[in-house]
């Protein structure tokens, strides 16, 4: 009996370490026992590599530049725990649309059937989130995936970006679109920045999925070209993805967010830069007291 396929999308700015995420979470579903597919969709074609020891393959892009017709299983490389791995790929810098590899990817194995042969558990999409818009929205504008989570820190331009995904899942909600399934809080080490985060996820009714700490451990096991679960399975570090990736397999129900407009969006990042001035100012303080 096939496996019910379970596809999720993972959305972030770029830098956030939204593909450091996904490739954790795929290493620990893996671990576990599940097939998996991750899906690169990202024109710098680079998610999957740590689950290929820092190797690169070629994009579905790539492979049709050569020739008309393509193989989806000429696109499809296996990695770690046997993780299969595709790369979308985008156009040559200054020319054309970068959304074009995703749905040209998406279209080759929805139509050569790929997903029903692989017998797959998971389909996880390694989105770029700076914009929704054109083949950055497939996933969630046509309900290709389920479920919708996105990697933010603290910082102000990750959180537009997240907010920015929130209004449009809000917008393709009505007509068939994925919905949101929370936030994976990413470089939370200090009790202020998960703050932060908090009050942002409480104003959009969002949950936060998980806590990932920012952690030399995920440094030195990409510079080895492997992901976490891979260079340092007893870390600590690994079993916060391990936990995630846990979270993620147990979730059913996604819902609608609740973007802030543009001025709300402004207002509350102020509001968080004057409260980091008093606090600032009053660490300054109890320092000059303690001297």
């Amino acid at each position: 009996m096939a496996n019910k396929l379970k596809q999720i999308a993972i959305y972030g700015k770029g830098g956030i370490g939204k593909s450091t995420t996904t490739s954790n979470i795929s290493a620990a579903l893996a671990e576990a026992g599940y097939k998996v597919m991750q899906f690169g969709a990202d024109p710098k074609a680079d998610s999957t590599n740590t689950l290929r020891g820092g190797a690169y393959i070629p994009s579905v892009l790539d492979l049709l530049a050569e020739r008309r017709r393509v193989d989806a299983y000429e696109a499809i490389f296996q990695g770690f725990g046997g993780i299969y791995c595709v790369e979308a790929g985008g156009p040559q810098p200054g020319v054309g649309c970068a959304g074009r590899g995703i749905i040209t990817a998406v279209e080759l194995l929805k139509q050569q059937r790929v997903f029903e042969e692989l017998d797959l558990d998971y389909v996880i999409y390694d989105v770029l989130g700076d914009v929704v818009c054109g083949g950055f929205a497939v996933p969630v504008r046509e309900g290709i995936a389920e479920h919708v989570f996105t990697v933010s820190s603290s910082d102000f331009m990750a959180v537009y970006a997240a907010n920015n995904l929130f209004r449009g899942i809000e917008r393709f909600s009505n007509s068939g679109g994925a919905l949101l399934g929370g936030i994976i809080a990413n470089s939370i080490n200090t009790d202020f920045q998960r703050d932060v985060i908090d009050d942002f996820a409480a104003r959009t009714a969002t949950p936060i999925v998980q806590y990932v700490p920012r952690s030399l451990t995920v440094t030195q096991a990409e510079l080895s070209g492997r992901t976490t679960i891979e260079a340092a399975p007893q870390s600590a570090q690994a079993d916060i993805y391990r936990q995630l990736a846990r979270r993620i397999a147990e979730h059913t129900e996604s819902k609608v967010p609740t973007p802030l407009d543009p001025q709300q969006l402004r207002e509350w990042s102020s509001s968080w830069a004057d409260r980091l001035v008093a606090a600032e100012q009053a660490e300054a303080e109890r320092d000059r007291a303690v001297a």
